[in-house]
């Protein structure tokens, strides 16, 4: 076991960082998931062919985050989570 020094610290292994300040999606992911369970149900129901993708039925850009940009000068405080 190490001597503890930087035990307590949790670090990223990538300099991959999200665009904007959002923490999350999940409020997104969620009415996402749920618009395309409503559509496929219906699909089914009407004995038509279901969409097997999700970015068919939801805008996927329009969500919290804008996605994720690599950062090469990213400092050692940065690469902390």
């Amino acid at each position: 076991m190490s001597n503890g020094k930087f035990m307590s610290r949790s670090l990223r292994k990538t300099k991959i960082f999200g665009i904007t300040t959002s923490e999350s999606e999940k409020q997104d992911k969620k009415r996402w998931n749920r618009t395309f369970g409503k559509v496929c149900r219906k699909l089914v129901l009407s004995e038509k062919v279901a969409t097997h993708k999700i970015h068919s039925v939801t805008e996927v850009w329009s969500g919290a985050k804008d996605g994720k940009r690599y950062n090469h000068n990213a400092k050692k405080r940065d690469m902390r989570k």
